[in-house]
């Protein structure tokens, strides 16, 4: 994509797209209230921002439901409270700013989020516990430095899911470090395999029989728990 060109003094410079450009707090937030497109993703951790302009498109909208899918209905059949909230703006303002694919408060200890379009302040409610990127196109920064915003951002577990090859690499995060896991700890018992085979039979199955698949498969590994 092209450079978002900024209207404004405290940002004397281009904003480049789609990558990660040395920023005030400052800057950035004069950069969101100039009017960024509508469809852009904005992050911002310690001095970096990125604005994500990148053309989404069927590959990383069905994969996006897929993966959605799959945690509501295990959360659902495992009695798991839970509230998901899709491309929200979970910010600690002047430190970071991110919007995840997905994001999941999962458990007992959080309170149900406020009903505006305001981004959710991570100081008052907490981090979601789970958040989510579909990596179309930005697998390595998704791996490498959102990785890190989200150990600052307090949440407890990170999956990455790389559309392409129908993996996800998912980290448990701890003390601001984070570790790759095979199993996810938000979700008791729900391995990263299952969700590799449910975006594999996404290739050549319907929506409605994957999650057909995956009632019977919760169903059956709960009756036996």
């Amino acid at each position: 994509m092209g450079n978002a060109m900024v209207g404004t003094a405290s940002v004397p410079q281009p904003i480049v797209s789609n990558e990660w450009v040395a920023a005030s707090w400052t800057e950035y937030v004069a950069l969101l209230e100039s009017g960024v497109p509508q469809d852009a993703r904005c992050y911002f951790d310690t001095d970096w921002m990125r604005v994500e302009m990148s053309p989404l498109g069927a590959l990383h909208g069905r994969e996006n439901s897929i993966v959605s899918t799959l945690v509501v209905l295990y959360a659902t059949l495992k009695g798991l409270r839970m509230v998901e909230l899709t491309n929200t703006t979970f910010r600690k303002t002047g430190l970071q700013d991110a919007q995840p694919d997905i994001a999941f408060y999962v458990g007992q200890g959080f309170d149900l989020p406020p009903r505006d379009n305001q981004p959710i302040d991570v100081l008052t409610h907490g981090a979601p516990q789970l958040v989510i990127e579909i990596a179309s196109t930005t697998l390595n920064d998704d791996l490498g430095k959102k990785r890190l915003l989200y150990e600052r951002l307090g949440s407890t577990e990170y999956w990455v899911v790389d559309v392409q090859a129908a993996q996800v690499i998912a980290f448990e995060i701890a003390d601001r470090r984070s570790g790759q896991v095979d199993e996810s700890r938000v979700l008791p018992g729900l391995a990263m395999s299952t969700l590799e085979m449910a975006l594999e039979r996404s290739q050549h199955e319907d929506d409605a029989t994957i999650t057909r698949w995956l009632l019977e498969l919760f169903s059956h590994n709960t009756e036996e728990g």
